[in-house]
């Protein structure tokens, strides 16, 4: 018997990608076979993001896009936080879908796909739990490079942020045990996987909620033992659980890379309030003194929001200033996105759009300043990098410790580098985001991320 096929584009986070590797695993556990182009699939799935409206047109414009191919007999159903958030009214709207799966639903699809052709009418749509936290023994198939993998170490969000929507998606904060996640991660050194990407809504709050508290520190000491992981880099960090206990931890774990993504919003005391962040302005830089102070030659991501309904041309100067004092190495900045049922959502003095753009632009041009400097106090440094193939363009590229997969800068090589190897590269060049480098004379530990 024909083994029938399934299509799945997965959009947004890697949260969400890990998501969709699970889906895939599930559904090719239970026969189906993945097929990259959705003119074979008899199953075409889209993995949703709904967290601001860019990322809602982009879903949705990928759903009209696949649904094309929806014709005889096949199917096309949604999953994800657009599911989850919107599914009751979708339902009614898009005659295109068949199903709509949410958050705490998608272990569900081999059941669901069995079921057969949706009820005349209306598309079944699923949404019951917020999320689903599957455990190590949970089938997934990576979808990104062979030797790089995300882990998901929890799922949900506890804070109540003015602008954010992702608690009442996702729902409350939960953590995997640290068995379960050694446990995967032994599963995907197994596979080639030589660099570990750790995520969740919050890394910081991991362990609190287990019957045997642990904490963030607990697990990177558990993870670091793991043999045939080489990197372990931390993504999306709260401010107000950096402990002293978990830095001493990234600086004393060679496995560990020097990097800490920490998301801090704003750099104004009014606006950090009126956000729900619960941190002066003041006290973040102290944190980011600290930071610096316990994990000589770190590099600290963040990202900052432009535009929060009340900001003023006051409030974005404390922010351009907070930004130019800190010189972060790399930064992310958004425009904010009016979300119905956030508490900033209904709030009065809600920012031009206009005004947010160019307020994006000032504050990028000030960080592409500051991330040149930083790029050109490597060149001549011999740094250990991980070769991740060639680009788009044919260029051959690699990432050091300081570089997270798909939102940093880039080394682009100079020679022979085998995709998957970590290598020692001289950097010979900078440029405002990216390195340039290539085989050094002199040898360096390959392994460790440290400077």
């Amino acid at each position: 018997m024909e083994r029938k096929k399934v299509h799945l584009a997965s959009l947004g986070c890697p949260k969400n990608q890990v998501d969709a590797e699970v889906m895939l695993g599930t559904l090719v556990r239970d026969g189906w076979e993945v097929t990259f182009d959705p003119a074979e699939a008899d199953v075409l799935i889209v993995n949703t993001c709904s967290f601001i409206q860019p990322a809602k047109e982009e879903s949705i414009e990928t759903i009209l896009d696949l649904s094309r191919y929806r014709k005889d007999g096949r199917r096309l159903v949604v999953t994800g936080c657009l599911a989850e958030r919107y599914g009751g009214e979708l339902a009614n709207e898009m005659p295109e879908v068949d199903a709509f799966v949410g958050t705490g639903d998608f272990l569900r699809l081999p059941e669901i796909l069995r079921s057969g052709e949706r009820s005349p009418g209306r598309p079944a749509t699923y949404v019951g739990a917020q999320h689903v936290l599957p455990n190590a023994e949970v089938p997934r198939i990576l979808t990104g490079q062979r030797f790089s993998a995300f882990l998901k170490i929890s799922e949900g969000c506890n804070h109540r942020c003015a602008f954010c929507i992702i608690p009442k998606i996702r729902g409350r904060h939960e953590s995997r045990p640290v068995e379960d996640l050694v446990r995967e991660s032994e599963l995907l050194a197994g596979q080639g996987v030589r660099e570990l990407n750790l995520i969740a809504q919050d890394l910081t709050a991991y362990g609190r909620d287990l019957p045997e508290r642990a904490s963030l520190a607990d697990l990177l000491s558990a993870l670091a033992r793991v043999g045939g992981i080489d990197w372990i880099r931390l993504l999306y960090c709260y401010p107000n659980y950096v402990t002293g206990e978990l830095l001493e931890t990234i600086a004393s774990e060679p496995k560990i890379c020097p990097y800490v993504d920490i998301p801090l919003q704003h750099g104004s005391d009014r606006m950090l309030r009126a956000m729900r962040r619960e941190r002066s302005a003041d006290s973040l830089r102290k944190l980011v003194e600290r930071i610096r102070t316990r994990i000589p030659g770190v590099a600290i991501r963040t990202s900052f929001i432009v535009g929060f309904p009340g900001e003023t041309e006051r409030d974005f100067a404390d922010l351009c200033g907070f930004v130019e004092d800190l010189e972060f190495e790399r930064v992310g900045v958004f425009r904010y996105s009016q979300e119905e049922n956030t508490e900033a959502g209904s709030l009065s003095g809600q920012v031009a759009e206009e005004l947010k753009e160019e307020r994006w632009h000032r504050l990028m041009a000030m960080q592409q300043r500051i991330s040149r400097r930083k790029n050109l106090a490597e060149v001549g440094r011999v740094r250990p990098v991980l070769a991740c193939g060639v680009d788009d363009e044919g260029r051959r590229y690699g990432r050091t410790a300081m570089q997270a997969p798909e939102i940093d800068g880039v080394v682009f090589l100079d020679g022979e580098f085998e995709e998957g190897d970590l290598g020692a590269v001289e950097i010979t060049a900078a440029g405002d985001y990216d390195l340039f480098g290539r085989r050094p004379t002199t040898g360096v530990d390959t392994a460790s991320g440290r400077p």
